[in-house]
């Protein structure tokens, strides 16, 4: 029965060390990996708030080209027009503000405090207008090929021809003669440029179809995976303790274990959980994380898995010192019990 018993404990012990070093891992990546705070971190670390011009460029082209209404003009920039006007508009401290709230938006809707993840468009738009916005216009037309008569013709009719427009580079003389038309062009663009774009346009939460009730599912198992490991140890005390030495080394030796392990893998196991943090943010499909953030955030999972990894590390030196402490203690306590 004893041999039992002990075999048992063995197998619990085995199944601890595996479900600790589990538990350590999947409890910190639900801890962090699912909040702005961390990312924005890593976008800092990364310098990637340079690249958000790029990142809201595409997303005003397609909503651009998606809307019936548009102006024909909106439609005609491309996603470098676009980029260069955001970089030209915006100043780098109100990029990074407009960044951080496209990050702060998309984790709203991903831990389900909004159904949908919606950017506010109206620091770009107050700079849209005036000599910022003109000198943005004339940037972008000098990046485009030389106008043909037909274009310049539609110049002179002051930009009224409806329908699809082609940008063109028009003579440098007359840049300056179009300030007006361009002025009074940009008055009927701030009103078509929408004050804020859908990154996400989710379901009620809680539904069906809400993608986000098999993220939820996961992060809960997540959460609870210490349980797992506080219930094997449980048993590894009641299979196997029958002293305070006992005690000591069937506790000592799997927390030591455990936490060395684990020290290893937050040194060297970054490109694994990087692979498994990426899996888990697309495994949701576009309509989860937008088609623009997709890229972005895949250059940042490197930093963040460094983010996660040094509270992992914190915590299994932690375990591993606490095991070895338990195992000095057990053999100073056997080696007095041997001299009494």
């Amino acid at each position: 029965m004893n041999r039992f018993r002990r075999l048992l404990a063995w197998i619990c012990a085995i199944l601890f060390t595996i479900s600790g070093i589990t538990a350590l891992l999947l409890f910190n990546i639900e801890s962090n990996a699912f909040t702005s705070t961390t990312y924005k971190q890593a976008f800092e670390n990364q310098k990637l708030y340079q690249r958000m011009p790029r990142i809201l460029a595409n997303a005003l082209f397609t909503s651009t080209i998606e809307a019936a209404n548009a102006d024909p003009y909106l439609k005609a920039l491309s996603v470098d027009d676009w980029e260069a006007t955001l970089a030209s508009l915006l100043p780098p401290r109100e990029l990074k503000n407009l960044a951080d709230s496209i990050l702060d938006a998309v984790f709203d809707y991903i831990n389900g405090k909004t159904d949908s993840a919606v950017v506010s468009l109206l620091p770009f738009k107050s700079h849209l207008v005036g000599n910022s916005g003109v000198e943005a216009i004339q940037k972008i037309l000098r990046a485009q090929p030389a106008c043909t008569a037909e274009q310049l013709l539609q110049i002179g009719l002051g930009f009224i021809k409806s329908g699809d427009v082609a940008l063109c580079n028009p003579p440098e003389g007359l840049i300056g003669l179009m300030t007006p038309l361009i002025e009074s062009q940009l008055q009927i663009m701030t009103i078509a440029v929408p004050d804020e774009i859908t990154l996400i346009s989710g379901v009620r939460s809680g539904t069906p179809a809400d993608p986000r009730l098999r993220l939820n599912g996961a992060r809960t198992r997540m959460k609870i995976t210490p349980v797992f490991a506080l219930l094997l140890l449980f048993c590894i005390t009641i299979f196997a303790v029958r002293s305070l030495v006992g005690w000591l080394k069937w506790w000592g030796y799997p927390f030591l274990i455990t936490g060395g392990v684990t020290v290893l893998i937050a040194l060297l196991g970054a490109p694994l959980l990087g692979f498994i943090i990426q899996r888990i943010l697309q495994s949701q499909g576009p309509n989860f994380i937008p088609l623009i953030l997709i890229s972005t955030m895949s250059e940042t999972v490197g930093a963040v898995t460094r983010q996660i990894l040094k509270p992992v590390m914190i915590e299994g030196l932690i375990l591993g010192s606490l095991g070895l402490i338990m195992m000095l203690v057990a053999l100073f306590v056997e080696k007095r019990d041997r001299r009494i």
